[in-house]
């Protein structure tokens, strides 16, 4: 066995205080006890494995990745497994904790100036750019995670990991749109299982392209990419939920203090939007979503930051 083996196989567990009377149970998969700390590891064994089977990725090839970090991370982590070079292309717009991260297990760092910090459309299509040109050397592979539709199978042994553990008694599932992959991946198999299952796909309300409205920036890291991700396929998904980031931030920090979880904004979103659902549903059903990474990845930015 060897790390990679650690991928998957997460607790699912019930939020006590911070759903109100009156709501469904809402089921949270505690996705941080992936070796990196993120969802991101399942995807990045899946990409990884399926470019060396099929020869896109040779031995003493190179990856390369934009990335907001945890996705970077996650290959990173793969990659010093097995022994490839990984070149990652990044931004100041993310957590300084993601970049270290990423370093840290080996990635060589490109960074992309942000518009102040925040996520937007063109800083996503300047990170695009620049892997493309890293891409173009001898022997690198390009992930490409956004067309790349390997990631979506990474997720489906999430998906019945969820299915599993809730003994098929769920109503319903809610998880932020960034690829699209994970979401895709999960309602895929999900729906499979029992088609009534209500999927919720959730985007930054500053930016809400997925439910007709205007791109823009925010800063729920991750997610948002600021027009409709190549992978988003609309057939799964049942609704959009927009959620403010400051909703995000504010509900991060309460499923710290009163839930002992400690997990990123992307997460804070989740349970925003699960418990929008929950009230619709009532007691007696199932809602089911992510903590999608670790609080740790977030400690110096202003969702923890004490000064």
């Amino acid at each position: 066995m060897d790390i990679l083996s650690a991928i998957g196989s997460t607790s699912l567990v019930r939020l006590r205080r911070v759903v109100p009377p009156g709501c469904a149970d809402i089921l949270v998969k505690l996705e941080w006890e992936n070796p990196t700390g993120s969802l991101k590891d399942r995807m990045a064994r899946a990409v990884i494995e399926r470019a060396e089977a099929d020869g896109r990725l040779g031995p003493g090839g190179t990856v390369v990745e934009y990335t907001g970090g945890s996705t970077g991370t996650s290959l990173a982590l793969v990659c010093a497994a097995k022994g490839y070079r990984i070149r990652i292309v990044s931004s100041d717009a993310f957590a300084r904790e993601k970049l270290d991260h990423m370093a840290a297990l080996g990635a060589e760092l490109t960074l992309v100036p942000s518009e102040n910090g925040q996520t937007t459309k063109k800083l996503i299509l300047d990170m695009i750019e620049t892997a493309q040109a890293l891409a173009e050397e001898p022997g690198a592979f390009w992930v490409n995670q956004l067309h790349n539709a390997d990631t979506i199978a990474g997720y489906h042994g999430l998906a019945e990991e969820i299915w599993s553990q809730t003994t098929g008694r769920i109503d319903a599932f809610a998880h932020c749109i960034g690829t699209g992959a994970s979401s895709r991946g999960i309602a895929t198999m999900l729906k499979r299982h029992n088609p009534r299952v209500h999927i919720a796909g959730i985007e930054p309300a500053e930016s809400p392209v997925l439910g007709g409205g205007t791109p823009g920036p925010h800063k729920i890291e991750g997610v948002g990419i600021g027009y409709t991700p190549p992978l988003w396929d609309a057939s799964v998904i049942d609704e959009v939920i927009a959620v403010p980031t400051a909703e995000a931030k504010e509900m991060a920090r309460r499923l710290a203090r009163e839930e002992g979880l400690f997990a990123g904004t992307s997460s804070g979103a989740n349970v925003v939007a699960a418990i929008r659902i929950a009230r619709r549903l009532g007691p007696g059903r199932t809602v089911v979503t992510l903590m999608c990474d670790s609080g740790l990845k977030y400690a110096s930015t202003d969702v923890y930051r004490t000064a």
